[in-house]
């Protein structure tokens, strides 16, 4: 269960912070005099920061994507858990997991390559094209910061003497006078913010091995040959960017979209009633490329292949969700591999594996393109996924 993560008690915390920051902000922090902001990404920091960019003043960037928690959700919402994140008015939920924002920067922006497949984005259907378009989406969403429009979020900007002086100097003169070029300001600024090292420190054991600063162990060295083994598996199919495995600055994923027969999350689907989530098909951008109805019903249920640098702390997982433990998820991808009746059972639940969310174009040709794996190099492979974590997250791990 998450509940038993390390970051139980960073979770309180972060709860308490956001109650304490909410009394103590509000129309107050906009008021709050301070130094000058000299640099677009200082003023992206700010703006990550604000909960007055929310309609109720109570919900910031940080709210779901914690600096503590490499930038995931801390928060727990009623009857879902971490699964997905609490909207600005405490009640509403989100319609997907919250990914880390770590390592975004270095996404492509979304496109269709030469071999007509879609690639890269933002958010897990890449609907945004770009960092800065994707954040212009959660404060307008009613089901997260909740903002009628841009105008209102432009005033809300315009109430901080700050911001109105950074944004005359960093961008033009008057730039927030202009309600979409103000918006596109602030996007600019947060998506600055975004690239910073900040976001994206390679420095993890994986990292520094590369460099020769530490050595894995024998059981995370197993891990790592078989994760970028093409004999034994096939999570580097997906879960590689570089052109040869093992090498620096990987971003473990090709950013591709796939269905991998992810099950249904029951408790979300008790909790919001909403059905199957269709994914890649909802982006309108494939239609906008010229894809007609059949063409866009082939990518139901397909989601963006992420990142899985510090994904031993970003729990839970999947779009949904659906699994709590990092070594659920590697079992549940060896299932279509391994025939054996232990593997067909769900740990978390002691049942079969769940039905997919959605059946239809599930990737199964790269699914089931690996070998069996026993305990041993299940374990090698959750230990060597535990060597992504940046360094200053190292302490999340857990045992």
């Amino acid at each position: 269960m998450r509940f038993a993560h390390p970051v139980l008690a960073m979770t309180a915390v972060a709860m308490l912070a956001s109650l304490f920051g909410y009394l103590l902000s509000g129309s107050v922090q906009s008021q709050t005099p301070g130094p000058p902001i000299t640099s677009v990404e200082a003023l992206g920091s700010e703006l990550f920061g604000d909960v007055n960019l929310s309609l109720n003043r109570s919900q910031a960037c940080t709210s779901c994507h914690s600096p503590n928690l490499a930038f995931t959700d801390p928060r727990m919402a009623p009857e879902v858990g971490g699964a997905v994140s609490l909207g600005g008015d405490s009640k509403s939920l989100g319609e997907r997991n919250a990914p880390t924002v770590t390592y975004a920067a270095h996404m492509p922006e979304f496109h269709i390559n030469a071999a007509g497949e879609p690639i890269g984005g933002f958010f897990l259907d890449g609907r945004a094209k770009t960092l800065a378009e994707q954040a212009g989406g959660p404060p307008l969403n009613p089901l997260e910061m909740g903002m009628p429009d841009k105008a209102s979020v432009v005033e809300r900007l315009k109430e901080n003497p700050r911001y109105v002086a950074a944004f005359n100097a960093l961008f033009a003169p008057g730039v927030l006078d202009d309600v979409e070029q103000g918006y596109s300001a602030m996007t600019a600024a947060i998506a600055r913010f975004e690239s910073t090292p900040e976001f994206s420190t390679f420095d993890s054991r994986y990292d520094r091995s590369l460099r020769g600063e530490v050595k894995l162990t024998d059981q995370e060295e197993l891990g790592r040959v078989l994760f970028f083994s093409e004999q034994f598996t096939s999570c580097s199919e997906c879960h590689k960017g570089n052109m040869f495995g093992g090498t620096e600055k990987e971003l473990f994923s090709n950013f591709e979209f796939h269905n991998i027969g992810v099950p249904a999350n029951p408790a979300l689907v008790a909790a919001t009633e909403r059905g199957p989530d269709v994914g890649l098909a909802a982006n309108a951008h494939l239609a906008a490329a010229g894809g007609d109805a059949a063409s866009i019903s082939a990518h139901r249920g397909k989601f963006k292949v992420p990142t899985l640098r510090n994904v031993a702390v970003t729990a839970p997982y999947m779009h949904n969700g659906v699994f709590e433990d990092l070594r659920t998820v590697v079992l549940f991808y060896d299932k279509f591999n391994n025939r054996s009746a232990a593997r067909q059972i769900n740990p978390e639940t002691g049942k079969p594996w769940g039905d997919p969310e959605t059946a239809e174009n599930i990737s199964t040709d790269d699914l089931e393109r690996g070998r069996a794996m026993d305990n041993r190099r299940i374990d090698a492979m959750v230990a060597f996924l535990k060597t992504l974590t940046d360094k200053r997250f190292e302490h999340l791990i857990a045992p």
